[in-house]
């Protein structure tokens, strides 16, 4: 890590560059949460500012896409979104500079706003499912060449990416493989035929900020067309939201019958995902979808 000069010289460098400005830097404050890249809250006489960096080889890639993907969710109009204000290396480091959103409480709407508000997000489409950019979940590689076909998209750019990962990393076996690849014909006969709607794409509570009105941010994306349930299982994947969220979803744009019992399908590409990420733990969430399947 650098020292504190060095800090101070790097964060002022960056708003010079950003915003043509010198601002003086009052306080800065480390930010918890991240598990990839260091996240901070620069308090400076030109305002609040959030910056994400790494010194990472690949921190810059990621940051483009993930710059990308805020402009794109952004210019829905439909959640808020924290403003990319410049994206770039400086010194041997990636950064995203961003809008600094200040937190606050829960507004006694906030589940419905966010549910009806995702069900806006997800009335976005696209003839293909993926995205004309390929970026990240965590620091694996998400894969968003596009496809006409949403069964054989999920299949070949979700989870056969991150099986055939697991597999030649040596943390799923040749027998957990194949009971994948058995799976996988199954899909068309299970999964509802939907429209490619534009997802967030790592939707978990830790992505959902409150702003200062009580309201929903959403960052941290991993944005690409695809089937909005995988959106939805993802978001009950780790606890879940409150009821209301769900509930105010359904009444903008209800799911087909029978999702409770294919979520845990969609919620195989996250799993192994986390397999990828942290290790074996998340191996027994897998087995158990297949189990129920294959």
């Amino acid at each position: 890590m650098f020292t504190a000069d060095e800090q101070t010289q790097f964060f002022e460098s960056v708003l010079f560059e950003a915003t043509g400005q010198s601002p003086t830097i009052l306080f800065m404050e480390f930010l918890s949460g991240g598990c990839i890249n260091i996240a901070v809250k620069l308090e400076t006489t030109a305002g609040n500012f959030f910056v994400k960096f790494s010194e990472r080889p690949e921190a810059s890639a990621m940051f483009a896409a993930e710059a990308r993907g805020l402009a794109l969710l952004a210019s829905t109009g439909t959640l808020r979104i924290p403003e990319v204000i410049a994206q770039g290396q400086k010194a041997g480091r990636g950064y995203l500079l961003l809008e600094y959103l200040p937190p606050g409480f829960r507004a006694k709407n906030y589940w419905a706003t966010l549910g009806q508000g995702l069900a806006a997000l997800h009335g976005h489409h696209q003839a293909k499912f993926g995205l004309d950019f390929d970026n990240y979940i965590g620091d694996l590689v998400q894969n968003n060449t596009p496809s006409p076909n949403g069964t054989a998209f999920f299949i070949e750019r979700r989870l056969q990416a991150q099986a055939g990962l697991a597999f030649y990393n040596g943390l799923i076996d040749k027998a957990l493989l194949n009971r994948m690849e058995q799976l996988y014909p199954k899909l068309a006969d299970l999964l509802p035929n939907e429209p490619a709607s534009l997802l967030h794409g790592d939707l978990w509570s830790g992505n959902v900020l409150v702003d200062i009105a009580g309201q929903a941010g959403l960052i941290d994306p991993a944005v690409y067309y695809g089937f909005r349930e995988t959106e939805i299982a993802f978001t009950q994947l780790f606890g879940g939201f409150d009821d209301t969220f769900y509930a105010a979803y359904q009444e903008v744009l209800p799911l087909e019958q029978g999702f409770a019992d294919r979520a845990g399908i969609y919620n195989l590409y996250p799993l192994l995902v986390h397999v990828n990420l942290f290790g074996t733990a998340y191996l027994s969430g897998v087995e158990r979808v297949l189990d129920r399947f294959v």
